[in-house]
This record gives structure tokens, sequence and C-alpha cells, in this order.
């Protein structure tokens, strides 16, 4: 192997790595950062499909699109699901784009993807980020109310 076949395969670990032998920063970074994920959502009973809504969880900051509670968030929010691999054997909840799902499935990244572009600006740009698009939570929205099309 010469030197620039080993710095591409160091750079792009996702891709020699699996899920279960990545460091936990290398996992993290897995993240793109989008905030689909945080949004609720529901299962339609008799499809199984997943349905989300613009309902954002309160602790996702929603000018970040980032956790406010990242360490905690489990313990805060008893439906908070902490990805593993183990958890990713069952991920048709997760978005389509995830990157953790994605590689679950056997499939490359998404071309925005952050690890793939250098900067978080590119899923904004792509049009994959909650950005600007979702909602807080509050007692008196019913989430099923403000059902989206745009996250699959």
């Amino acid at each position: 192997m010469t030197m620039s076949n080993q710095h591409v395969t160091k750079d792009r670990f996702w891709e020699v790595e699996s899920l279960q032998s990545m460091t936990p920063e290398q996992w993290e970074s897995l993240c793109d950062g989008c905030a689909k994920c945080c949004l609720e959502k529901f299962e339609d009973e008799d499809s199984g499909e997943i349905h989300y809504s613009r309902i954002a969880c309160a602790l996702l900051d929603l000018e970040s699109c980032r956790c406010s509670d990242y360490t905690h968030r489990a313990e805060r929010m008893p439906d908070c699901v902490t990805l593993t691999p183990a958890v990713l054997e069952h991920s048709r909840w997760l978005p389509e784009t995830c990157a953790y799902r994605r590689l679950a499935e056997g499939r490359a990244l998404p071309v925005w993807h952050p690890l793939l572009t250098g900067t978080p600006q590119s899923v904004i740009d792509a049009g994959q980020s909650l950005s600007g698009r979702a909602l807080p939570p509050d007692p008196e929205t019913d989430p099923l109310m403000h059902l989206i099309d745009w996250v699959r």
C-alpha cells in the first residue's frame, strides 16, 4: 500500500472500520448534525411506516441543531435512543440520510456529509438540516397536526 492509500484509508475510516470497531471519536463524527432524529415521530400501526413531525425534542437547540444536554439526554428524555451498533440492527426509525443507518445498511455516506466535504455547512447547503424548519415542543401543540414529508 502506498503512502497516499494509507492516508485515504485513515481519513475515510468509515469505509474500512465496522461500526462495532470504531473509536468513540469516529462514532461521534458520523453524526452530520442534521437533527432529524430529534423530531417527534410516529409509526403507522398498519404499515409500519414512520412519519415525522416538525416538533423537536425539548433538548434540541433549534439554532445549532445540537442537543443542549447531550451527556445527560437519556436521563432527561426517556424516549431518547442512544445509538449503538446493536440499536442500528433496527434502524428504520432513523432518516434514510442518517450516516449511522446508511453504514449499518451497507450504503455510502451522502455526498453532502461533513466527513466528505470538510464542513458542517454542507448539511445546511444541501437542505438536510432542521435549521429554521423545526418547532419547539409545546403542550398545546399536537405533533400530529405538524407532520412533514421532507424527512424519510
